[in-house]
């Protein structure tokens, strides 16, 4: 497994990370505690969850996950092997059952993170997140942006004041981003920097063959500012392994099970993946292979999140780190990038 500090934080985490949205709908608490052995067994350290999972999030199974994860550590004595990270939830009608007016202010950061606390177990959380913006702004594939300042929730600097407060005691240790945009990130660093702050270390955005529009101007952001990517659904929610083409519906697979997700079903998107997956088979790899292998790649890159509801999958996900693409191969994925350059939001 390789390693890097995230972003300027003293964070040391894998470049692989275990997702966990599905643990608890989908995955059976044994099966979570399956794949986090074996993934703690594998040299990954960083566990990311969120309050809102399991994903899709629903009253009924609302905190599972991170009941699973709080369980597991207290069962294997694993808290200091772990970097925990997970979210708060913004605002929005799909999650007003978690409280009943979502905003990243006093009353909400603190009964969200004295929730997680309570779910996880544990007196700290390592990386605590805002899940996305507490603002109008294009998010989970929106396009076509429109301004909407009117709709503005809490002031960033009265978040980052709270979140201030919620570090000074302990609760949490480090901040960052998710669904996050350029303007959005620069605003938080400023605003940090000029009221002596904390700096957020990292932004969790989408980030995949299909979806590269981070590169656009984010990426920018990141590396000049020094906060890492974490990158999820770098299969496109398992498009990218070519499972889904010629109109295959595998038995018990996400998007079978779950058709509100996909965004990257698009015509376009199919012929990307098409493209993609030949370009794997040409070079004897598998095509989610390829796919983990380029998100490794990234300069931009602090962990790549990995999600899995079979073992097999999370086995297979994990060893992406090993492999190391030709040069040939990265060349070949640009001119296949020139031809789809966004083929899905």
């Amino acid at each position: 497994m390789e390693y890097k500090t995230l972003g300027r934080s003293d964070l040391c985490v894998s470049r692989i990370s275990l997702g966990t949205m599905t643990f608890g709908r989908t995955n059976t608490e044994a099966e979570a505690f399956e794949q986090m052995d074996y993934a703690l067994a594998q040299g990954v350290n960083l566990f990311d969850a969120a309050e809102m999972y399991p994903v899709p999030t629903d009253p009924e199974y609302q905190g599972n996950t991170e009941r699973y994860i709080g369980n597991w550590m207290k069962a294997r004595g694993m808290r200091e092997q772990v970097v925990l990270a997970t979210k708060a939830a913004g605002p929005g009608d799909q999650v007003s059952y978690i409280r009943p007016d979502l905003h990243f202010d006093r009353v909400n950061l603190r009964q969200a993170v004295e929730d997680s606390l309570t779910r996880l177990q544990t007196d700290y959380i390592d990386l605590y997140q805002l899940h996305w913006p507490d603002r109008s702004t294009n998010m989970f594939g929106r396009l076509g942006y429109e301004h909407q300042p009117e709709k503005d929730g809490t002031p960033i600097l009265e978040t980052l004041q709270v979140l201030q407060e919620l570090v000074d005691e302990g609760k949490i240790r480090h901040i960052g981003l998710s669904n996050e945009t350029a303007w959005g990130t620069m605003k938080f660093l400023q605003l940090a920097e000029l009221h002596d702050l904390p700096r957020v270390v990292s932004v969790q955005n989408p980030y995949n063959l299909l979806n590269r529009s981070l590169e656009v101007g984010l990426a920018e952001v990141l590396l000049r500012e020094q906060v890492d990517l974490l990158a999820y659904s770098p299969l496109a929610f398992g498009v990218l392994s070519g499972k889904y083409l010629g109109g295959a519906q595998p038995a018990g697979s996400r998007l079978v099970e779950f058709p509100q997700f996909a965004r990257y079903m698009t015509e376009s998107g199919i012929a990307a993946t098409e493209a993609y997956v030949a370009l794997a088979q040409k070079v004897g790899l598998d095509p989610a292979m390829l796919a983990q292998a380029f998100v490794n790649t990234r300069d931009f890159l602090g962990a790549n999140i990995i999600g899995a509801t079979r073992m097999e999958q999370l086995k297979a996900n994990i060893a992406s780190v090993e492999l190391r693409l030709e040069e040939s191969v990265m060349a070949e994925i640009e001119a296949i990038h020139t031809r789809y350059t966004y083929p899905c939001p």
